[in-house]
């Protein structure tokens, strides 16, 4: 029978240790929660600024599902665009400095629209090998050329742009990359975007709320202009603490987008009341000083306490200045162990493993949240040491 290979091929992921299983949560996001029946100190969310169960997020979404109701009812373009969703936009616009910004359901989503949208047939991609899997779908779907430059290589990624003959050329990249926690070099890109006159495509899910000024991402964390050859993809479901996106760019771009990017196009508006929770995100995310210097100074003890026995382990603490500090392991066996034994002392780290992670590389990927308190990390800290 044809399922019989599905079994068979459950099975081998059984054998490599690659099989995923879920946890049933029964608390909100936040530092300690309630997986499986049990209270677990919890390493594994992006709720990187602790909005996820903020009070004025909780009551902005109820007040906008009482004032606008549960459904947008259609699509954008039908009849889904409601005063909630606009607003949005512009707060969103103002805020980041972007000339015009676009609202979708998802992350995976705007990838997905935005990459086919500017290029195609004809065209060439040049994309950092470790990308998120929403930019590699999104450079398959445009059935451009597509062509991966080594993780973080701008030297490499320039021989490719001088070689190509391709019609419209983009580089495309994350912004802070979600299995590593480093950041793309977006000074070199911007300036070989500018010299071979290509798309830069930045997707900023992870660095969105966290770095930059107020919390702007990591353009305004570099200080790169607000090109018409720059697109930036922003995710409201990690420092946001709500879920959706939004895509910011030149005006007649976020135009085009709106014309033609098929997952805006053919999908449902969210929800109005997300939008207003949205809103009040916005406002709590440029207020959050406090919460990001708390932040990193938590990155700082983690990465200090850890520091002082990881080459006695012979674990390798990624160079990563951000909330995602990976404990690269190795072994894919040896990795799912570790999480293990800290889950048995009720703290949860996820054992991240191939293929979302090159083959020798599993890790712990530790996500810190300033929800977290000092002697949270400490807690972790010890709990390692001791393992």
């Amino acid at each position: 029978m044809i399922a019989d290979g599905i079994a068979a091929a459950l099975s081998a992921l059984d054998s490599e240790h690659l099989r995923r299983r879920r946890r049933i949560v029964d608390s909100p996001c936040g530092a300690r929660i309630e997986a499986d029946g049990q209270l677990k100190l919890s390493f594994c969310s992006n709720d990187y600024l602790g909005l996820a169960n903020h009070p004025e997020l909780v009551e902005a979404l109820c007040a906008g599902a009482r004032r606008w109701g549960a459904g947008a009812g259609a699509s954008h373009l039908v009849s889904g665009h409601l005063r909630p969703h606009e607003l949005l936009e512009q707060r969103l616009a103002e805020f980041t400095g972007m000339p015009r910004t676009l609202t979708f359901s998802a992350g995976y989503l705007a990838n997905l629209g935005v990459v086919p949208a500017l290029v195609g047939r004809g065209d060439a991609i040049f994309a950092d090998r470790l990308n998120h899997a929403s930019l590699i779908d999104a450079a398959i779907a445009s059935r451009a050329t597509h062509q991966r430059y080594p993780h973080g290589d701008s030297a490499a990624l320039e021989r490719l742009l001088a070689a190509s003959t391709a019609r419209r050329k983009m580089i495309l990249t994350d912004a802070v990359f979600s299995m590593d926690g480093d950041l793309a070099p977006l000074p070199e890109l911007f300036e070989l975007a500018e010299r071979f006159d290509a798309w830069l495509v930045v997707d900023d899910a992870h660095g969105f709320g966290v770095l930059g000024r107020d919390g702007r991402g990591t353009l305004s964390h570099f200080g790169l202009p607000a090109s018409p050859r720059i697109v930036t993809i922003g995710t409201f479901g990690k420092a946001a603490g709500l879920a959706g996106a939004f895509v910011g760019g030149d005006c007649n771009v976020i135009e085009w987008l709106l014309q033609r990017a098929r997952t805006y196009v053919f999908t449902t508006a969210a929800p109005p009341a997300l939008a207003e929770a949205l809103l009040k995100s916005v406002d709590l995310i440029a207020a959050a000083g406090d919460r990001r210097s708390h932040l990193l100074a938590l990155i700082a003890r983690l990465r200090q306490g850890i520091g002082a026995f990881a080459d006695q382990r012979r674990w390798r603490l990624a160079d990563s200045p951000t909330p995602i500090q990976p404990i690269v392991i190795g072994d894919n066996e040896a990795a799912l162990a570790l999480a293990a034994s800290l889950d048995a002392s009720s703290i949860l780290v996820p054992a991240i493993r191939p293929p979302t992670v090159p083959n020798g590389t599993a890790r712990l990927r530790v996500s810190l949240s300033a929800a977290h308190s000092e002697s949270d990390v400490d807690q972790l800290v010890a709990t390692l040491r001791d393992s």
